[in-house]
């Protein structure tokens, strides 16, 4: 069995992704390693070259700057790096820029790889997700994050990336089939000093609205608000090892009352369906679990 991972990358530095942990999480099952770094601002090739020279394939690429609607840049990026993909690979395994994978999951994800590797009606594997928010002792518990989604294909280069490269679809617009796994992606997205993830959110708002981002977007001194958020949870696991480091740093305080809600009747009225009869009523899925 052969294992490619493939992501896309720019600006690393200036917005703080943890892109070295995001990659060197999954190496270990990985055989190559397939990286688009796109034309940025800072240092981040060089952030990329260094990490593991005989596993990580770069590719140099330029952003479209013109798609500015919908995060449809996103998926050109990733699309660029799956087709990259050599053609004996069994496997891609896809990872962005802010997601880690724990190495207590590993054997697990490895071992549904193996035992789905030649059945054709397996497009790819649905990991759960976990999202961190404002820092590394929250996450949030909402219906507005999305709860799986798939980051193993198949190497089939009639699949591509989807939308904004949240998940993929394959041929005319189908969903993929897909296996679940006892897996998790661990989100660190929204957790960042509030002054790096307001620029961040500036600098994302532009790939998703053809209007300016400040129009929406309120700046202020301090940074990002972490307290504007409808429900969060403290985190009661471990976070993977590659992580520890970064945790370390943090530099900014944020803490949160855990109780309390302030969801909305839509919000409610779905938690409230999903703990009584099971049924997270309207979960987007962009995937046929088989």
């Amino acid at each position: 069995m052969h294992v490619t991972g493939f992501t896309f990358i720019r600006n690393a530095v200036k917005f703080d992704y943890p892109i070295v942990e995001a990659i060197t999480s999954i190496l270990p099952i990985c055989d190559e390693f397939v990286v688009a770094v796109g034309k940025g601002e800072d240092e981040t090739l060089r952030l990329i070259q260094e990490i593991d020279p005989q596993k990580i394939r770069i590719i140099e690429t330029i952003w479209d700057e013109s798609l500015r609607k919908g995060g449809v840049v996103y998926a050109k990026e990733t699309d660029k790096a799956f087709q990259a993909i050599a053609a004996h690979s069994d496997w891609g395994f896809y990872i962005q820029g802010d997601e880690v994978v724990h190495e207590k999951d590993l054997p697990i994800i490895k071992e549904a790889m193996q035992k789905w590797k030649d059945d054709a009606s397996v497009d790819g594997l649905l990991f759960n997700y976990i999202h961190f928010y404002g820092s590394y002792d929250y996450i949030g518990d909402s219906p507005k994050w999305y709860r799986k989604e798939i980051r193993v294909i198949k190497n089939n280069k009639n699949i591509y990336s989807y939308r904004d490269a949240q998940g993929f679809r394959k041929d005319a617009n189908q969903k993929l089939r897909v296996k679940p796994i006892d897996a998790s992606i661990y989100h660190y997205g929204w957790v960042k000093d509030p002054r790096v993830m307001q620029q961040k959110h500036l600098h994302v708002h532009q790939f998703w609205h053809e209007d300016e981002a400040e129009k929406h977007i309120k700046v202020s001194a301090q940074g990002f608000d972490y307290s504007q958020i409808d429900s969060l949870d403290k985190f009661t696991g471990t976070h993977p090892q590659v992580m520890q480091a970064r945790i370390r740093r943090q530099n900014w305080a944020f803490t949160h009352d855990i109780s309390h809600k302030n969801l909305s009747l839509k919000y409610r009225f779905k938690l409230w369906m999903e703990k009584y009869t099971g049924w997270y009523v309207g979960e987007y899925r962009n995937y046929k679990i088989i």
